[in-house]
């Protein structure tokens, strides 16, 4: 599958495009494995969760669902107002110039977001808004379809194979940028960084929205692609039987705030 550029969070316009159809979003992405959430609730020395980049809300009703108390941070007020709708308290803002006005949280999570986010200015930040011993927890879920459908959904894309990496690899490339930019503050210790596993069933039209709703479409909308990359993906699930088992994980750094 292709991957995010090297450096996603100098991609303004990419990070901001996600909320131009917030209930699609809302409904293609997937929820996060339940194991992923009951371990980062576990782990928070108390309830007050900061969610970066909260988007329209996925995370953060997972989160209040284990007994969390949320507040949302998202770039977009698309997807902010969405996330409201739900139940969730968000405020707008780019994280790195948020304002917290003093608050301080036992968990700071970003689920599929921290990649947007300048990885030294996030650290610094994360640390200011955390109390000692809260949990910074962000995480990404890896797509990974089987290799035969997942070398066809490269060819559906322009330049084949050759613009496709693998999806595992590339989101480790962030994993380490983010540890990274937390070693350099100095300010967390216990970096751990577990995977969950987790599987689900994609039928060709949730697979497309799926796609429509990723980081992916804006560029190749622009390029005039968009549409031709969805029915020749849509073909190649079509050709093994309109739909397939996705196994995939989520891959998530963890550390805590000394």
């Amino acid at each position: 599958m292709p991957t995010l550029p090297p450096q996603p969070h100098q991609n303004r316009a990419m990070a901001e495009s996600f909320g131009a159809d917030a209930a699609l979003y809302d409904r293609a992405r997937p929820r996060y494995p339940d194991a992923l959430i009951e371990t980062i609730v576990a782990a928070a020395p108390g309830p007050d969760l900061l969610d970066v980049g909260c988007g329209t809300g996925t995370s953060s009703r997972q989160f209040q669902a284990g007994g969390c108390t949320v507040l949302g941070v998202d770039v977009d007020e698309r997807m902010a107002a969405y996330a409201r709708s739900t139940g969730v308290t968000v405020e707008v803002s780019p994280f790195e110039s948020w304002d917290a006005a003093g608050r301080t949280f036992d968990a700071l999570v970003a689920g599929m977001t921290w990649h947007w986010i300048d990885p030294a200015i996030g650290a610094e930040k994360a640390a200011d808004v955390l109390r000692p011993g809260g949990i910074f927890a962000v995480f990404w879920y890896v797509l990974q379809p089987p290799a035969d459908l997942g070398a066809a959904f490269a060819d559906a894309f322009p330049g084949g194979p050759a613009s496709a990496a693998a999806p595992q690899a590339a989101y480790q490339q962030i994993v380490d940028r983010t540890a990274d930019g937390l070693a350099a503050t100095g300010a967390f210790t216990g970096l751990e960084r577990p995977a969950f596993s987790w599987t689900r069933e994609y039928t060709r039209d949730e697979w497309l929205d799926q796609l429509r709703t990723s980081g992916l479409a804006k560029p190749l909308a622009d390029a005039g692609e968009l549409e031709n990359v969805l029915t020749r993906t849509g073909a190649a699930i079509d050709a093994v039987g309109g739909a397939f088992t996705l196994d995939s994980s989520a891959v998530a750094l963890i550390a805590t705030r000394s």
